[in-house]
């Protein structure tokens, strides 16, 4: 399985640097809440940065018998360096409106200690201190390549800040919280790297020098500095440090480090004898400790707690990701070689797991004693023998191709087949995304400007990686191709967790579909909606059936049909009043009711009504207006659902249901033809941002696309929005 180079390059920063950044993320966790609790301290006076200089002087002087220095720390806290009247040398806080003491030093507590010096230098010193340096650096060059990552599976860096497809817990999280944290992780990178080249006179000198400062000759003022003009024009907001004269030498000076400069002002008429600006290196060095520690803003302080909450949060998704990868990862052993093999299977997958599928046709066909031979789309070339090619891929971003098809274009291009091959594409993707299955479409058209390649069988699109719309493909290519494949889908292990408890409180007569209903009451609480799925594994059986819930009340509807082989609708028409079986809930939020839309169109056939039946009798749901489409055989076949359908008009939950039969004498048509009848309702809710929801079979999901697609164009002019389409189809 080819990896992508972005890819590749994220998983090998993150392992390779895993343990420094789990250190790191750990201990700025536990240093995030330093500046909180300092800033919780009750030494902040009120108005004080607006507090002129010479009145903090004047004060202290007559306070103290001697200052020594005042420091303005990053809390905002003024410090003083006094000789008390008793003699006594002491550092401590003061209000400075009064002069008055207000607390002592605050006192770097041990737990931030040890953790300063871990997230610092590992105990290592300076080879602990360059060795973070390099892991800071690093972890940028991982923010970037997973920059390019999130921006690639977006379909390019425009739509970076589009809604991203919620799938999968952990890559969903990983990109939003990416997103959300971009600009933090780069800051945090940058100015850790920038205090490392700090810590090792890497950065270049400051060549700022004092230069002496021309003024007019002021009157001496005797050390009355609450006078001094320069004090009287400073506020306390823009000083850092004052250092007072050591003595009353005229070489003796008043060193006044502003935020922005450094003074030396004469201690008997105030004048300004030099100044030196603060230079770039030394500013970009004061900015890099403050966003690097959230010293002094409780705020930036939480932002540094979320961003190292957030990078723990990466680590352990970025390595979920990757094992669930690894777990899809299928190896597959050519037992025949590319000129021997009649059938080609070619696999276009980012992930790996579409290779699985391939890997179930493989052994369906070799089970028949045909000469098969697997590869991906880039390592497409001559076929000796082949007479039939199977197209298998999945489509990444907006219509991109995955990792391992990208030169697949060039080479079909370059490459001419000797003998002609007939094949057939099948796209794997989820609607959820504008371009579902893009990339296959591109497929088949490069294969279709080829006189070598007759299609088979037309273009198969499969959603959500579905085994039953594989099933169906495989039934239908099989068939064009005079086979009778018995196809395994991958097996999901059987977890050891015992299943839940369901009660049987009722349960219909089969009708002339041989379709019946069965309500199941929970026996302790579930929490389940309506388009959720109940997994039913039957006795000595491996492999799961899954059914769309209706929710009525706290119990669940499931709308059965009774297949004469089927070993669990078999099973579920057994049942009784009063059973009992043992069966999961599985949440399919892909499938909900929408919260929001206005307008919700629900079409179905068959037993694919389940799901509505629940929806529309939700006193629940915020209101909207539900418009139902279904097909069946006859008006018999309605005649199982209309209790719940007329209840669900009676209540207003339901605005509109337009009937389908394909076997009735007066009225034979599908689905499809009902929406083409109601065309201007369908072009109104896609229009009004409304949700379009489709249960049943893949065969009429297939033509309920195709329909709504030539709608959108006809009435809308443009091409169907597919994240206003729902789908659970089998």
């Amino acid at each position: 399985m080819t990896i992508s180079i972005w890819r590749y390059s994220h998983l090998t920063l993150a392992v390779s640097t895993s343990i420094f950044i789990l250190l790191a993320a750990l201990t700025g966790v536990v240093l995030a809440f330093e500046p909180i609790s300092n800033q919780l301290k009750p030494y902040a006076v009120k108005d004080a940065q607006s507090l002129t200089l010479d009145k903090t002087i004047a004060v202290l002087k007559a306070e103290y018998d001697e200052v020594i220095q005042i420091e303005i720390d990053k809390n905002d806290f003024v410090q003083a360096d006094v000789i008390t009247k008793a003699g006594d040398s002491e550092t401590f806080y003061v209000n400075p409106f009064t002069g008055k003491k207000i607390g002592a030093i605050i006192e770097k507590a041990p737990i931030f200690k040890f953790a300063t010096n871990l997230h610092r230098s590992l105990f290592l010193k300076s080879t602990g201190r360059a060795i973070i340096g390099v892991v800071s650096f690093l972890l940028f060059l991982m923010t970037v390549s997973g920059v390019f990552l999130i921006a690639k599976r977006q379909g390019g860096f425009k739509a970076f800040f589009s809604k991203i497809i919620k799938e999968d817990f952990n890559p969903y999280y990983h990109s939003i919280l990416g997103r959300y944290t971009l600009i933090p992780i780069v800051i945090v990178t940058v100015t850790g790297v920038y205090l490392s080249l700090e810590k090792f006179s890497l950065l270049p000198t400051d060549s700022h020098r004092h230069e002496v400062v021309v003024m007019p000759s002021a009157k001496a003022l005797q050390n009355n500095t609450d006078g001094f003009n320069v004090f009287k024009s400073i506020t306390l907001s823009d000083v850092a440090h004052v250092e007072f004269p050591f003595s009353e030498d005229e070489e003796d000076y008043f060193i006044l480090k502003l935020h922005d400069r450094e003074l030396f002002v004469n201690q008997n008429n105030g004048t300004v004898v030099s100044e030196k600006k603060t230079g770039f290196v030394a500013l970009a060095s004061g900015w890099s400790l403050f966003l690097h520690t959230g010293e002094g803003s409780v705020i930036w302080s939480l932002v540094l707690l979320l961003t190292a909450l957030s990078i723990l949060f990466f680590m352990y998704s970025g390595f979920a990701m990757t094992l669930n990868r690894r777990k899809k990862r299928v190896k597959i052993e050519n037992k025949f070689n590319k000129d021997t093999a009649e059938y080609i299977i070619l696999v276009g997958s980012e992930t790996g797991s579409t290779f699985g599928f391939a890997k179930s046709l493989y052994n369906a066909l070799m089970a028949q004693g045909k000469s098969v031979f697997v590869s991906e789309l880039n390592q497409y070339t001559t076929y000796k023998k082949a007479k039939h090619l199977v197209v298998f891929t999945a489509t990444y971003g907006d219509g991109e191709a995955p990792t391992n098809a990208t030169n697949f274009e060039r080479l079909v291009g370059e490459i001419p087949q000797q003998n002609t091959l007939q094949y057939s594409v099948v796209g794997f993707g989820s609607l959820a995304y504008q371009g579902y299955c893009k990339y296959a479409l591109i497929v088949d058209a490069l294969l279709q400007m080829h006189y070598n390649f007759v299609p088979n069988i037309k273009l198969h699109k499969i959603h959500n990686q579905s085994v039953e719309a594989f099933n169906y493909w495989v039934s239908a290519w099989s068939k064009s191709k005079n086979l009778t494949l018995d196809v395994e889908a991958p097996l999901k292990p059987k977890g050891t967790k015992s299943k839940p408890l369901f009660k049987v409180v009722n349960k219909t007569e089969m009708n002339t579909d041989a379709s019946f209903l069965v309500e199941l009451e929970p026996a302790r609480k579930s929490k389940f909606t309506s388009g959720d799925l109940l997994s039913i594994t039957p006795e000595n059986e491996s492999v799961e059936r899954l059914y769309s819930i209706g929710k009525t009340d706290k119990n669940i509807i499931l709308s059965i049909k009774k297949h004469e082989f089927g070993i669990c609708s078999n099973y579920l028409n057994t049942l009784k009043l009063n059973d009992m079986i043992t069966a999961e809930i599985k949440q399919n939020k892909g499938f909900h009711a929408p919260t929001s839309a206005k307008e919700v169109v629900m079409i179905a056939n068959g037993t694919g009504i389940a799901p509505f039946l629940g929806m529309v009798n939700n006193e629940n749901r915020k209101p909207s207006k539900n418009y139902l489409f279904w097909g069946g055989r006859t008006k018999e076949s309605y005649k199982l659902y209309s209790k719940l359908i007329d209840k669900a008009f009676n209540s207003r939950n339901l605005s509109g249901i337009y009937l389908s039969f394909s076997k009735e004498e007066s009225q034979k048509k599908y689905v499809q033809n009902s929406l083409v009848e109601k065309e201007d309702l369908i072009a109104r809710v896609l229009k009004n941002n409304g949700i379009i929801m489709i249960c049943g079979s893949i065969a009429m999901m297939n033509g309920v696309l195709e329909v709504l697609e030539n709608i959108s164009y006809s009435k809308l002019g443009k091409a169907l929005n597919m994240s206003q389409i729902k789908t659970d189809c089998y």
